[in-house]
């Protein structure tokens, strides 16, 4: 009999067998990287719906897949099934339907928008101002009863379980911007504690509508250099002025190793290491010592059984505000020391934007391509250096790099801070 792999702490090795991704790049891992390394945006001016008047007029929308219009949820659903195909696809596992393992998935908050609240209060028949009461007796009329499964947290998850036939009770989640980290997390956890031999891991988010875009800029948290589009995302560039919302998905099968071993599946990469802190100093502002970060990457290296120097290259957060830049920065410095002005680190967001709750999975996915290719993607706009940030970051053009050992960083708001560690090969 083959010993078990185990990994330095004695828990199974998580490896990767499958991966999914659509952005606004395109659909698949061979445009999006193709077009990711080419230096190519995503980035364009809205015509899904009006922005008259509004500050911010652009996002890395996905406007190929149609879904029910002004619904986030309707829309991330698509964009997950699409992601989740591919990956399964890849490992060949599960594909009649019959994935052997559970579902962690990362969703946007769900909540009606203007239309369906518009619908419900012309329904309600109320002569004056409609109350909440009146909206819910038009809910209760069987009208919108389409409506029912599109605006229930799980609804995603449970469509998503249901298609592909994962096991147990799906596991929705939504911390932020980390939110596909998380989810990447959570299946680790779940295949080192025993309790599954496969995981399902899916980031998604269609969120791109007025009222995000209106939320995000009366947080100040938005870029307004609307023109061109393509040249808005500038991470740690010091011109830089907020995030562009982005939309897409992906999705990581991720299997005990020895499970993978067992039915010949390709090993595309392995899950090293997961760090998170929690962050209460404020609602969107991250501690100003840069604790939680520095806590959440140290704890990454450290759960891979790794020390900085093993780290060869950072997939970073990289938003393009000015506050989280500068954070992730510190964070960085202070774990890696003066070796981090070599360490390459480059931000996808600077091409598809920031896509929210999906962002901590796609993100993992380009960290996996990069240990499969030794291509490292570029952080392009990045025209204008920020004298307080002295770090390599890819500048405008892909590089060929020796890259055994990836850091992933996801940064939330609300302080959620999620790292993850992919390797080539075990620590």
């Amino acid at each position: 009999m083959t010993t078990p792999h185990r990994d330095r702490s004695g828990r199974p090795l998580v490896a990767v067998t499958g991966l999914g991704i659509v952005t606004s790049l395109g659909e698949g891992r061979d445009d999006n990287w193709a077009a990711l390394t080419g230096g190519r945006s995503g980035i364009h001016r809205i015509d899904r719906f009006a922005t008259d008047n509004l500050r911010t007029t652009i996002a890395a929308t996905v406007d190929f897949v149609a879904a029910e219009p002004f619904c986030a949820p309707a829309l991330s659903q698509e964009l997950a099934v699409r992601a989740v195909a591919e990956a399964i696809g890849q490992a060949a596992i599960g594909q009649a339907g019959d994935f052997p393992g559970a579902l962690f998935i990362a969703v946007p908050p769900v909540e009606m928008e203007w239309p369906q609240r518009l619908a419900l209060a012309q329904a309600s028949g109320a002569a004056g101002d409609v109350t909440y009461a009146d909206l819910i007796a038009a809910a209760r009329s069987g009208r919108f009863k389409t409506w029912h499964d599109l605006f229930l947290f799980g609804s995603v998850a449970d469509h998503v379980a249901e298609r592909f036939g994962t096991k147990g009770s799906p596991v929705s989640l939504s911390t932020a911007c980390s939110s596909g980290a998380t989810a990447i997390q959570l299946g680790v956890e779940a295949i080192r504690r025993g309790e599954v031999e496969a995981a399902l891991c899916v980031g998604t988010d269609g969120s791109v509508n007025p009222e995000s875009l209106i939320r995000f800029s009366l947080l100040s948290a938005l870029s307004t250099q609307n023109d061109p589009p393509g040249a808005a995302s500038k991470p740690f560039s010091k011109n830089r002025d907020g995030f562009v919302m982005g939309e897409g998905a992906a999705a990581l099968v991720l299997e005990d190793y020895d499970h993978a071993l067992a039915r010949g599946a390709t090993v595309l990469g392995f899950v090293l290491g997961c760090g998170e802190r929690g962050d209460s100093f404020h609602r969107t502002r991250s501690s100003p010592d840069g604790a939680p970060i520095i806590a959440a990457i140290r704890e990454a290296i450290d759960d891979a059984g790794l020390t900085p120097d093993a780290i060869d290259y950072v997939n970073a957060h990289g938003t393009a505000t000015p506050e989280n830049d500068k954070m992730e920065s510190l964070g960085l410095m202070a774990v890696l020391g003066e070796r981090m002005s070599g360490v390459p680190i480059s931000s996808n967001k600077s091409m598809i934007g920031h896509t929210l709750t999906a962002a901590g999975a796609i993100e993992a996915v380009a960290s996996l391509m990069t240990l499969q290719t030794g291509r490292l993607p570029p952080t392009i706009n990045f025209q204008v250096p920020d004298p307080a940030i002295a770090l390599d970051v890819v500048p405008n053009v892909a590089r060929d790099a020796s890259v055994t050992r990836v850091l992933s960083n996801s940064f939330g708001f609300g302080g959620q801070n999620t790292c993850l560690v992919f390797g080539a090969e075990p620590a």
